[in-house]
């Protein structure tokens, strides 16, 4: 929303400066986004005479101009490209150092093919004060050499710009932000009653309302013998001050009403206006061409004014190009109608029109200004273009619902802790158009017709405190008791988010997914082993939706993997094949609330391994099921999952590769996810260019940790000393798993032994038939002292006869 200082001031009565009404303004709630103040920017800018224009010696197309610019010094050499540049010219004039806002430049002295150029001789355009840049700006003869150009042109009336919230529609027009800073004391507002105007004749048009859900009220009156024409000066400057192109004086009116009062008017040129008119909803196939030179094609659902011929109007939104005025216009028909909020706000999405009506409409405007706005267009109308006014024509209701609220006085102080004295809460709601009444401790007050946002005792405590000031309400703690704090977040928010930044450190790209999926992918996908079981037990789980918003959502997504995967493959198709993403969020085993579960699942394609992360020994930087495993680990580390627990079996779910998968668990009864890469029948569902690596773990199904003994040392206890890293080469049975290796070293010396992990598996020359070689990293983390030789020999001994004893493994040589 945008006025003028001077827009303002017509309504309120103040000689407080631009910034002290702009800090206002956004403490009271409106808040000031941009203050442009034309004469502060333009203030080096000067008139200037040209004395002379000569060829410039080497370029056909300039001019080498000596400037006066009412200096008592002499004339400044400009060279000036603009074909008007002529002696006697009178221009504006910027010295070096000045900042040209139009090409975001700071003027220098400057040498144009061998001529210097003292200064420069601006458009408009550079000015910013329109989009004339075909040649330098020519003034009247009588403009005052030397004066400075922003002074003798007016332009030292600020234009402010403020943010408005939706609930504050009275805020749209300068008039309700005028009496908003009157009840802050900045002023006397100014609200002159509105006289009617006399019809002279009955209407000979009348208006039928078919749904008044759609039209509560409706007014209408035709004025006859108008001159249409342009606008006068001062409405023409107005309008332009805030961005609005003045096109003639009628439709001026209705910009004008639109932005000084916050009522939307429309007029029609009641020559091209056939018979009566109605309001009702479209019928199919119906189309209009709108003023904006665009056709609609409409439907039931829009609400339209209509002639006998058919749509004149988008009700509430746009005219019609068919029955609008020109100059040509002697008779007008003017409109001032109430509309239904939600249905304007339907239309202007579903067609794609952003009108100044409809931002005001879908807001709600004030119900009882329908008719009053009606006779201030009518004065303005006979003011500006004469003619002869009928009597009103009103239809549906022309007053708002009567509100009042039972307020208790001291609901300020208990709401916002201030203490408000009864006059000065009477002066502040009287001054916003409340009535107060009634002898206390509770009164009656009147909330006006122009606030459709307050509806309760809280909202008018609102009003008295952003007037007063929030400034003043005190910093009150709240009272904390002697027990102990409880958690912000909830155990499974706080694995949410641990979740998220440990995929995040490794790379991966955070992606958000529908929630819904095609009924084949959730037929694949539903194969977790624990919600198999539970299956089983109850039936299968029903994931239908009743009313699904596309075919190909039509289920509630059992995993995050389909999401996932449609969006990497959405990226691989547009040339980005390397990529990490993940997901954090809801899944859905069943139709119970216990059945909607989080998970964090997480997809890698091409060349985008987690090699850079610890050790892998693959050599390549393609992504394989172990970076799946690691992502995997690494969610659940962070999630608070107990590592040491962890079990980790080959193979997984359907839509998992047999051999390149696996299952976390701890113990059978409690599966944790999967990770591996994904089979080729579940890239042919989904539609996706393989191979993609994935996993995914129920973050709900992480137990609780334990709670530990209070006499426990806090904190993280570091050992002073240099960690060992020693690696090792089991020959195993093709059978023996790769964790049972790791829990065997483990074992050895849990106080030395601090990390084991696998870093080889290999088959294949050299190696027995029914024979693997599995080799391992464990690190050694010395306590009390720097461990010698032999000590470090005699670990390495014990774990190699460990292993040996659980796994029947024997070091390779």
């Amino acid at each position: 929303m945008k006025f003028t200082l001077s827009w303002l001031k017509q309504h309120l009565d103040t000689d407080e400066p631009v910034e002290k009404l702009a800090d206002k303004l956004t403490m009271i709630g409106l808040e000031v986004e941009h203050i442009d103040d034309k004469a502060k920017a333009l203030a080096p800018f000067t008139i200037a005479r040209v004395i002379s224009a000569e060829q410039h010696p080497n370029a056909d197309r300039l001019r080498v101009c000596m400037v006066d610019t009412g200096e008592a010094s002499a004339p400044v050499q400009v060279v000036c490209g603009a074909p008007n540049a002529r002696a006697g010219l009178i221009s504006v004039f910027s010295a070096p150092g000045t900042f040209i806002p139009g090409k975001n430049i700071t003027l220098g002295v400057g040498t144009i093919r061998g001529v210097e150029s003292r200064g420069m001789l601006c458009s408009a355009a550079e000015l910013q004060i329109s989009e004339d840049h075909d040649g330098i700006m020519e003034l009247p003869a009588d403009a005052p050499v030397g004066a400075v150009y922003a002074e003798w042109a007016g332009l030292g009336d600020p234009v402010l710009e403020i943010n408005l919230t939706p609930n504050r529609q009275d805020c749209t027009g300068v008039h309700g932000i005028a009496r908003d800073l009157s009840a802050a004391a900045m002023g006397k507002f100014k609200d002159p009653a509105i006289k009617p105007v006399k019809g002279e004749f009955p209407c000979p048009v009348k208006v039928a309302v078919e749904d008044k859900a759609l039209c509560p009220g409706f007014a209408l009156r035709l004025v006859r013998g108008v001159k249409n024409g342009p606008s006068p000066p001062w409405l023409q400057q107005r309008l332009g001050s805030i961005g609005l192109r003045p096109i003639n004086a009628l439709v001026d009116i209705t910009n004008f009403m639109t932005y000084d009062r916050a009522r939307p008017l429309h007029v029609f040129d009641a020559a091209k206006v056939k018979g009566h008119l109605t309001v009702r909803r479209a019928r199919e196939g119906e189309s209009l061409l709108a003023l904006d030179g665009r056709s609609y094609t409409l439907d039931s659902q829009v609400c339209v004014i209509a002639d006998d011929a058919g749509v004149e109007s988008l009700a509430g939104i746009m005219g019609g190009e068919a029955s609008g005025c020109s100059e040509a216009t002697t008779d007008v028909l003017i409109e001032s109608a109430l509309w239904n909020e939600i249905n304007i706000a339907q239309t202007g999405r579903k067609l794609g029109i952003n009108s100044d009506a409809r931002y005001r409409f879908e807001r709600g405007v004030d119900p009882a200004f329908m008719v009053p706005g009606l006779e201030m267009a009518t004065r303005l109308v006979m003011e500006l273009c004469g003619g002869m006014p009928s009597d009103n024509v009103v239809v549906g209701n022309a007053f708002g619902d009567d509100r009042v609220i039972d307020f208790p006085l001291t609901e300020v102080k208990r709401l916002a802790g201030i203490d408000v004295p009864l006059p000065e809460m009477k002066r502040i709601l009287g001054h916003l158009g409340f009535m107060m009444a009634g002898p206390g401790p509770v009164v009656k007050v009147a909330v006006p017709t122009w606030r459709s946002d307050v509806h309760g005792k809280a909202d008018i405590v609102e009003e008295v405190v952003r007037m007063v000031g929030v400034e003043k309400v005190p910093m009150t703690p709240f009272e904390r008791g002697d027990l102990a704090r409880k958690p912000v977040l909830s155990p499974i928010q706080l694995r949410t988010r641990r979740a998220k930044r440990a995929l995040a450190v490794r790379g991966m790209l955070e992606a958000v997914t529908w929630s819904f999926i095609a009924k084949p992918q959730a037929e694949l996908f539903d194969r977790d082993l624990a919600v198999q079981a539970e299956a089983n037990r109850r039936g299968h789980p029903e994931l239908s939706l009743a009313n699904p918003i596309a075919a190909d959502m039509s289920d509630m997504r059992p995993s995050l993997v389909p999401g996932l995967v449609t969006a990497a493959q959405a990226n691989v198709d547009r040339g980005f094949s390397d990529l990490a993403v993940f997901e954090v969020g809801q899944v859905f085993t069943g139709d119970r609330p216990e059945d909607e579960l989080i998970a964090a699942a997480g997809i890698r394609h091409g060349y985008a391994s987690s090699a850079g992360i610890g050790r892998h020994w693959s050599g390549s930087a393609v992504a394989d099921a172990l970076d799946a495993k690691a992502d995997a680990f690494a969610a659940l580390a962070a999630a608070g999952a107990p590592m040491q627990a962890l079990q980790v079996v080959p193979g997984g779910p359907d839509w998992l590769h047999p051999g390149r998968s696996g299952t976390i668990q701890i113990g059978p009864q409690n599966v944790l996810g999967y990770f591996g890469e994904l089979h080729p029948r579940a890239l042919d569902v989904l539609r996706a260019d393989g191979p993609m690596i994935a996993f995914e773990v129920i973050l709900d199904r992480i137990p609780d940790a334990r709670p530990k003994p209070t006499r426990a040392k806090p904190g993280l206890e570091l050992s002073p000393f240099q960690p060992v890293s020693r690696d090792f080469a089991f020959i195993v049975d093709r059978s023996v798993r790769a964790g049972d290796i790791v829990r065997a070293a483990q074992g050895t010396d849990r106080k030395l032994i601090t990390d084991v992990t696998v870093f080889d598996v290999y088959e294949g020359k050299g190696i027995d038939d029914g024979k693997k070689s599995i080799a391992i990293a464990v690190t050694i983390q010395p306590r009390e002292k720097t461990l010698t030789d032999q000590e470090i020999d005699a670990v390495a001994a014990k774990i190699v006869t460990e292993v040996n004893r659980k796994t029947g493994g024997t070091l390779r040589g």
